[in-house]
């Protein structure tokens, strides 16, 4: 087993990122992320943690390699939660339910572990932004990072 331990004292840095507007879709935002929080560089153990700001947006970690994916994801969740008439809470539009029911199901945060200045993603792994509304949206992320 790999074991290794972080001397001194533990620091804690946190920022809110604004992602650029994005419509409705699944987005690799992995290097927006690290852009906006160069601080990861200097931890040697850690953990990054992320939270959308957000009821009709969600993040989630996934396969960056092969595109097909993302449509595989965004098919299965408008199966899941398909754009209808038959929600009661519609006053923000039919693309509005939909949104909260896929943020429900993918969540507003995950943690990943910092190893040596850098996110401890799997080889095919990135972060993904899930936009669930139609239009345009500006999502902001709370990035905490301790180590």
């Amino acid at each position: 087993q790999n074991m290794e331990s972080a001397a001194g004292s533990t620091v804690w840095y946190q920022r809110t990122i604004t992602l650029k507007s994005r419509k409705m879709g699944n987005y690799d935002v992995t290097k927006e992320i690290l852009e906006g929080m160069p601080e990861i560089g200097e931890i040697k153990i850690g953990l990054c943690n992320l939270f959308i700001q957000h009821t009709s947006a969600s993040l989630c970690i996934m396969e960056n390699w092969d595109d097909s994916v993302k449509t595989d994801i965004e098919t299965w969740l408008d199966k899941v939660a398909p754009m209808d008439e038959s929600y009661s809470h519609s006053c923000e539009g039919k693309d509005d339910m939909p949104a909260h029911i896929k943020t429900a199901i993918l969540g507003p945060s995950h943690s990943i572990p910092i190893t040596a200045g850098k996110l401890n993603l799997g080889t095919w792994q990135g972060i993904w932004l899930n936009e669930h509304r139609l239009s345009k949206n500006t999502r902001k992320v709370v990035v905490t990072v301790q180590g």
